[in-house]
């Protein structure tokens, strides 16, 4: 046991934060969950992550000098060389240096990467991903997010994480996005962006099984409720729905084009809700709207690890860069 290294993974979302602690086999050791409560300020949610941190290690009774490193998984863009924070809309931070505020606390290896990177990588190590050549996850949640795994390294900028698939135009001049601009992928085919869309249906009468589940209210609208409205008979609901999802389909079609992915991964509450659905949609889209020949040998597939997707993802990526040095 005097040799034994660990590694711990963070997923930190908008509403809760997830930390797990990992063999260097990648065996879970210990696992703790707690609400973020962004809405009390960086300096409040960074001290709920200390104390998550450290609860975490003392479940396992393992100090911190035995732990190899640390990984974190952040809602938003993220300097990849100094593990700030550029950006966490749904946190209220801007231009946060996390890396360095942890690295300070622990003592030990830490890096910070935006999570549906980290959770991606944690797909193309352990689960749908195969550790193919070429791995894409696309995770339609509250917005859209992307991430791709190109022979074993994330794919991003020299400065910053990229693969931003939310922010493709969908629609030319269309919906305002969180972003600023018109149009972008996130505007349309979040869930969000079909909560909205479902609750107007709901409000014109076209969606009696919502009403009744969620009212109009775009706050009650989750996942599992337009599953259970679908499965009701609200067709105008699963119709929003299709629409949805063949238009993020449209768009994995433009990333099979430019870079012959060998996997696409579909992650998130939408399509662990209504996996059947996305996937039909997904994978019609990309037959019908990347050229032949790369829609051919791409596999479309729902991600396989859940809520562990972003914690496993970054301890490995943390991990991997460790054992590179």
């Amino acid at each position: 046991m005097s040799k034994a290294i660990y590694w711990l993974g963070v997923d930190l979302g908008g509403t809760k934060m997830l930390a797990a602690l990992f063999t260097d086999k990648f065996k879970l050791v210990a696992e703790r969950k707690e609400k973020t409560g962004g809405q009390d300020g960086a300096k409040a949610v960074v001290g709920r992550l200390k104390e998550l941190i450290g609860d975490t290690l003392a479940d396992a009774g393992v100090p911190v000098k035995k732990l190899g490193g640390l990984g974190l998984g952040v809602p938003g863009p993220v300097n990849v060389q100094t593990g700030t924070v550029i950006s966490a809309p749904n946190l209220g931070w801007r231009q946060l240096p996390l890396q360095k505020i942890l690295e300070r606390f622990c003592h030990r290896p830490t890096r910070v990467f935006n999570d549906v990177d980290a959770g991606t990588y944690g797909e193309y190590r352990f689960g749908a991903g195969e550790q193919a050549r070429c791995v894409v996850g696309l995770f339609p949640g509250t917005g859209i997010g992307g991430g791709c795994v190109y022979e074993g390294e994330i794919f991003s900028g020299s400065e910053h994480s990229c693969f931003e698939v939310g922010h493709m135009q969908a629609v030319p001049e269309g919906r305002l996005c969180g972003c600023g601009r018109h149009g972008c992928l996130e505007a349309h085919a979040s869930r969000l962006a079909i909560s909205a869309d479902v609750a107007a249906a709901a409000y014109r009468g076209q969606a009696p099984a919502l009403l009744e589940l969620a009212g109009t209210d775009l706050r009650d609208v989750k996942s599992r409720t337009l599953a259970k409205s679908i499965a009701a008979g609200d067709s105008a609901v699963e119709d929003i729905v299709r629409r949805a999802a063949r238009q993020l389909g449209v768009a994995a079609a433009g990333v099979v084009n430019l870079i012959a992915p060998d996997i696409i991964i579909l992650g998130g509450g939408l399509v662990e809700a209504l996996e059947k659905l996305y996937l039909a949609e997904v994978r019609e889209a990309v037959a019908n709207h990347a050229m032949p020949l790369l829609a051919d040998r791409v596999k479309v597939r729902a991600a396989q690890l859940g809520d562990r997707a972003t914690v496993l993802g970054a301890a490995a990526l943390v991990a991997a860069e460790r054992g590179r040095k």
